[in-house]
């Protein structure tokens, strides 16, 4: 496992890394739990926090409480407070702030390997129920909930445009060749948008949402054309050697303000568009909707949509 070591003390360290290393464990250690706390940001590889509760930069409750919150619903991170005082209220106060568990200090070091097999076993729960939780089981991309909870997670600033793509004529795919071939193709067309987009969610069906941090519209429309390039190129000789797929795409703008349901509304009526105009292409929403009229754009083209028309 990654684990990360708080510990003032330079020999106390020194015996916890050698000791943890011997175990073919991979150790980082931090004498300021404000630089760990930093780590732990920016490395979701670490598994487990051993911090003591008497550390610098920041007391040692603090880097518990605010390691808690970083790692969330959506991180498996173990956090192992060890404490050289027994004194109850001390220890039921890191459980309260975010521990798992704690140990004494300096730890005994069959106990402290006892105890991060324990971390292990924990860890991997965690990480097989955050897996069920937000992965969609049969394509591996993002499920509707958690593609939403993820945009949470961006900040608005850091996320500025948005698309929505289907497969065209899906229907047809499965009336012809039977649900499970048309679970083979979803699959396939799920894993080519993942290749290209960090943030691919399955919404439904045969239709994915992509968020794209630090984008803009054009760039939504580049990542769009490239996949609808690739999917234009898969073959499924296992299915039917003529077999071929197009996808329509929608992009849109994620305003200042908006939810993302708003912006996914755009995109929505852009892939409309896309469909409409005979689909196979990528179409940008770049105005906006009122009065029955939608601007949008396509690569080497314009078109202009307006109600009855």
């Amino acid at each position: 496992m990654n684990i990360v070591i708080v510990e003032p003390s330079r020999v106390v360290q020194k015996v916890l890394s050698q000791t943890l290393e011997d175990a073919t464990h991979t150790v980082i250690c931090y004498f300021d739990a404000s630089i760990a706390l930093e780590r732990l940001r920016a490395d979701d590889s670490v598994d487990v926090l051993i911090t003591s509760l008497q550390t610098e930069g920041m007391a040692g409750l603090e880097l518990v409480r605010a390691a808690r919150a970083l790692a969330g619903s959506r991180r498996a991170l173990y956090v192992l407070v060890m404490s050289s005082s027994g004194e109850r209220g001390t220890l039921i106060e890191a459980l309260d702030a975010g521990a798992d568990d704690f140990i004494g200090k300096p730890p005994a070091r069959e106990e402290l390997l006892a105890r991060l097999r324990v971390a292990d076993r924990v860890a991997a729960l965690q990480r097989d129920l955050i897996r069920l939780a937000t992965i969609d089981a049969m394509t591996g991309v993002l499920n509707r909930r958690a593609f939403f909870e993820t945009s949470a997670i961006y900040a608005r600033s850091h996320t500025d445009a948005v698309a929505i793509f289907d497969i065209d004529r899906f229907k047809q795919i499965n009336d012809t060749y039977g649900h499970a071939c048309g679970d083979t193709v979803i699959i396939a067309v799920a894993q080519a948008a993942a290749v290209r987009c960090p943030a691919v969610g399955r919404l439904g069906g045969e239709e994915f949402g992509m968020l794209l941090p630090g984008g803009s519209v054009k760039s939504a429309v580049d990542m769009c054309e490239a996949i609808r390039q690739d999917v234009a190129a898969l073959r499924f000789p296992q299915i039917d050697p003529a077999l071929s797929l197009t996808c329509s795409f929608g992009a849109g703008e994620w305003r200042a303000g908006e939810t993302l349901d708003e912006a996914l509304k755009r995109a929505d009526v852009a892939l409309y568009a896309a469909k409409s105009g005979g689909r196979n292409r990528v179409i940008a929403a770049t105005g906006a909707t009122n009065g029955g009229a939608v601007v949008v754009s396509a690569p080497g083209a314009q078109l202009r949509r307006r109600a009855g028309q």
